[in-house]
């Protein structure tokens, strides 16, 4: 398998006309076909044959628009029932052995039971997709995994695009990329390293590609992510050996190598001595400083580019000119130059035509994954026959570009001022933590190991047919708000009836946490059909930050103030983040995320003081997104901690010493970031930590973190209620690692997307467990 000198085949010169591509489109249809037909399915209410009808009509209808816009190659494989990199284990045979029997008595079911979990057997852990809003299922390895070729869906999927007569390229992650994602399984030392499997895995994907290649490909994509984050010798070695190793196949199709979502670095020389026939790069962003590197590492002479110029992960028009010089500039460094957005458009809404709600003058600054797909066409056009035969093209996006940076929506002489205001005594609360502690102990006067929730309760359909009653004006004001303030009676009556120490008033007026806030800030702008995928079936709409940020009366402090008075417990204050703000936005691209995260904090600052006025003890600012955020490259980490900790600071230091300031985050390794989580300042962190086992309590106790932690007990993302036994497990684990004074019982996150008919058992059994436990630990003094 094995030759020293490989080389890549010839691929069409630059006297080829360019051709146009994408590397991934929306999956769930316009109306959000796919999530309704899954959840058919796993409600009983479709059958799998209904299903999988709808996902095959779902992709056809992908490649026809793509095709009809004009894009030369579509691509295959990136279509998902739930997850891309879920789909690459079921290929490469990567069943954990809890699921392994079900996934062989029935593919479908034991794939979702993967996803999702079963009351038997836990699902795959779910982890954010590198710094974007997208969740994968993480792959679980062992020095014992054997891997299987199972290349039935890319080869169904492809020869589907091609009975249409279209030119198609299988999309696959990436061996290396792969093996970086995965962790060890159950019961494996936690120091293997999932890399050493990349010997015995190569020949599994030297099979897939020789089945698509007998398929009748001629292009396979190879997504490797992986490599733009800061990698060890180690890891480039490995990946110099993998397309070594990939490219000595007699019997394989051409293959194109992606990297996306930042640059390179030392592993853009890897790629471009490695004997493949392509590379595609982003070139958007930080990544734009891949042309400069290209240019030092020679060139990819004999090979194809895909240059990613157009943002794939941002909502705003693409300055036409300044990627046409771009492309023009690259086709002295490649044989061939094809032209395509950044990376997959499954991070962006579909179609910003939609939007009809929308200012027209707005609108125009708004690509979609329709018009970024246009976007590409007409670059592609420009490259191959010069700027002339794109004028009337180039003439508007100018245009375009010029009303948005001319705009009173963007720029607020007020906003500014109070930005530039800001001092060092606003960044810091003024008493040291213990102080705080002390004080705020006394005025709750919480047991040990208190227990609460993170915020949301159970968005019921009734809840949801209110919100939509009201918008079509069924229902007036009066009414919808009397809905509102049932839910928060039945939300607080549960709570205390379980046993809760600290309550939330449950969000049943909130849509989404960053939206409900958006569509009560200036500067934001709300879409009604800019759905994205976040994980499986769970689609958000981002709200778009478009221009300066400011508050122009109260969010919270009404309901917040109503569940107070329904108990005599504490009732948190709830808020999201100016990190989260930004991170689950589209967020404006024309001035420094940090100034931005500082309009938003102040915003939330006049909303946290507002709280504390009507006596709310407790606050929570939500920052899941903190660790998401982080620049996948080092270098970049440093400064963007600093603005992000300092915004939350912000927002949250002019409360008193006595009232308890709290955050959440989620789906994330904390790790890296432990110092900057300490930097935040909160009284009380809540984390994800349920499917991990406890990882994060140990690494916080390893780090010495000396504040207050609830690593979450109930995985709430998998439709299973643990058992009573289970959760007292995860709490004896926790406080191997948490003393008991700083430790609290809560689920992993929210309970938006779970029925009642799981919440309240669960939090019954945690409460329960919580109790058992307590009673257990020894007396003080």
């Amino acid at each position: 398998m094995t030759d020293p000198t490989p080389t890549a085949r010839p691929v069409a010169t630059t006297t080829a006309r360019p051709l146009a591509t994408v590397h991934g489109y929306p999956r769930q249809g316009p109306d959000r076909q796919l999530k309704k037909a899954i959840e058919g399915y796993w409600s009983g209410r479709t059958t799998a044959g209904a299903l999988h009808e709808t996902a095959a009509r779902l992709r056809r209808d992908t490649w026809r628009l793509l095709a009809d816009a004009g894009i030369g190659e579509v691509p295959t494989g990136d279509f998902s029932l739930y997850d891309h990199v879920l789909d690459a284990s079921v290929m490469l045979g990567a069943i954990p052995d809890r699921h392994r029997e079900a996934v062989e008595t029935d593919p479908l079911d034991g794939y979702f039971a993967m996803a999702r979990g079963t009351q038997e057997a836990a699902p795959l852990e779910m982890t954010k997709w590198f710094d974007t809003n997208y969740h994968y299922l993480v792959p679980e390895l062992g020095p014992d995994t054997v891997f299987r070729a199972d290349s039935g869906k890319q080869v169904r999927e492809f020869t589907e695009a091609r009975a249409l007569g279209l030119t198609a390229r299988p999309v696959l992650v990436g061996p290396v990329t792969f093996l970086l994602l995965a962790k060890p399984a159950a019961g494996v030392d936690p120091g293997f390293e999932p890399l050493t499997l990349l010997d015995r895995l190569l020949p599994v994907y030297a099979e897939v590609l020789a089945d698509l290649r007998a398929a009748g490909a001629d292009w396979v994509q190879l997504d490797e992510p992986a490599l733009v984050q800061d990698q060890p010798a180690s890891v480039l070695s490995a990946t110099g050996r993998a397309y070594r190793d990939l490219g000595a196949l007699t019997d394989r199709p051409k293959l194109l190598v992606a990297s996306y979502f930042d640059r390179l670095g030392a592993a853009l020389p890897v790629l471009a001595q490695a004997p493949v026939e392509g590379l595609a790069l982003d070139f958007t962003g930080p990544a734009a400083a891949h042309l400069d590197a290209l240019a030092a590492a020679g060139g990819l002479p004999g090979k194809r580019l895909v240059a990613g110029v157009v943002d794939g992960r941002n909502v705003w028009i693409n300055d036409l000119e300044r990627s046409l010089s771009t492309l023009a500039t690259l086709l002295g460094l490649a044989d061939r130059v094809d032209v395509a957005p950044s990376c997959s458009l499954l991070h962006v809404p579909l179609d910003a035509a939609a939007e009809r709600d929308l200012d027209p003058q707005v609108a125009r600054w708004l690509a979609f994954a329709r018009q970024k797909t246009d976007e590409v066409v007409t670059l592609t056009r420009g490259l191959g026959g010069g700027a002339d035969a794109i004028a009337p093209q180039l003439a508007a996006n100018k245009a375009a570009l010029a009303s948005r940076a001319g705009s009173a929506l963007t720029h607020d002489p007020a906003v500014r001022a109070r930005c530039a205001a800001v001092t060092a005594e606003d960044t810091r609360r003024p008493q040291a933590y213990e102080q705080r502690a002390a004080a705020q102990h006394t005025r709750l006067g919480l047991p040990p190991l208190p227990t609460t929730t993170i915020g949301s309760f159970p968005q019921t359909t009734e809840l949801r047919t209110a919100r939509a009653d009201l918008r079509a004006g069924r229902i007036d004001a009066a009414a919808y708000e009397e809905r509102i303030a049932a839910e928060i009676r039945e939300v607080v009556a549960f709570q205390e009836k379980a046993g809760l120490d600290v309550l939330v008033h449950g969000e049943p007026e909130r849509n989404d946490m960053v939206q409900y806030f958006a569509e009560q800030l200036t500067g934001y702008l709300a879409t009604r059909h800019g759905w994205v995928q976040s994980y499986g079936t769970r689609y958000v709409r981002p709200p778009v930050l478009a221009g300066d940020i400011s508050r122009p009366k109260p969010m919270t402090v009404r309901w917040t103030s109503y569940a107070r008075s329904l108990t005599d417990r504490p009732v948190k204050g709830m808020l999201t983040g100016p990190v989260t703000m930004l991170a689950w936005s589209f967020v404006r691209d024309d001035q420094p995320l940090g100034e931005t995260a500082r309009q938003v904090a102040l915003a939330l600052r006049d909303e946290v003081g507002d709280l504390e006025a009507a006596d709310t003890a407790v606050i929570q600012v939500d920052e899941p997104a903190l660790r998401e955020t982080l620049p996948l490259r080092g270098e970049d980490r440093p400064a963007y901690l600093a603005w992000a900790t300092e915004a939350f600071r912000i927002a949250t230091s002019g409360v008193r010493a006595d009232t308890q300031i709290h955050t959440h985050m989620c789906y994330a390794e904390f790790g890296e970031i432990l110092a900057a989580i300490e930097d935040l300042d909160a009284d009380v962190i809540s984390l994800e930590a349920a499917r991990s086992r406890m990882q994060i309590a140990d690494e916080l106790a390893e780090a010495r973190y000396p504040r207050e932690v609830g690593p979450g007990v109930y995985d709430i993302h998998a439709p299973r209620v643990p058992a009573e036994r289970e959760l007292t497990d995860l709490i004896d684990r926790a406080l191997k690692a948490v003393p008991s004074g700083r430790l609290w019982i809560n689920p992993d996150c929210g309970l938006k997307t779970r029925g009642w008919d799981e919440v309240r058992p669960a939090l019954e059994r945690m409460t329960a467990a919580a109790r058992r436990v307590r009673g257990n630990l020894p007396a003080e003094g």
